[in-house]
């Protein structure tokens, strides 16, 4: 397994909605080890094929010492609301109070197609619905409004290199 670096925004895989996992297979098998892999690094919480170029619906999580991943997920049950920063792999070095469900629940599949279900409170939560933003081609700049829109996209175009 790998450690897969991580697009950058600007890069279109971002923008893009992934398409469903239809075989799970030894390669689909190969893309869950990388993410993997690639989120056991220190200071990751979660990361989604599209931020590793590879546009399907399956992301990793490591959230608590737990390093799983979900593949096709949908979210559903979203309860409460909890405010707080959020950050991105793929727009470095910002980071802004982003307002989330306080609980959600994720279901899918695991990487041989056996169902699952996670039940999401807190950061957890936060970073399923993060998740699966990056799977729908948003990023979560695209829930900012008002001033904090404007300074963060003002910030990224300063941070983030467009080539």
């Amino acid at each position: 397994m790998t450690v897969r670096p991580i697009r950058i925004f600007g890069d279109p895989v971002l923008r893009t909605p992934a398409d469903p996992v239809t075989d799970f297979d030894a390669q689909l098998r190969e893309i869950v080890g990388d993410l993997e892999d690639t989120v056991r690094e220190p200071g990751r919480a979660g990361v989604a094929g599209p931020q590793i170029g590879v546009s399907l619906r399956i992301f990793s999580y490591n959230v608590g010492g737990v390093v799983g991943h979900l593949v096709n997920p949908v979210l559903s049950d979203h309860e409460g609301e909890q405010t707080e920063e959020e950050g991105c792999l793929s727009l470095p070095g910002l980071g802004y109070d982003t307002t989330r469900a306080l609980k959600v629940t994720a279901t899918g599949f695991d990487q041989y197609g056996e169902p699952l279900v996670i039940t999401g409170e807190g950061f957890l939560a936060r970073a399923l619905q993060h998740e699966v933003d990056h799977l729908d081609g948003r990023l979560y700049v695209d829930t900012l409004t008002g001033d904090v829109r404007r300074q963060a996209l003002r910030e990224l175009r300063r941070v983030v290199p467009r080539g």
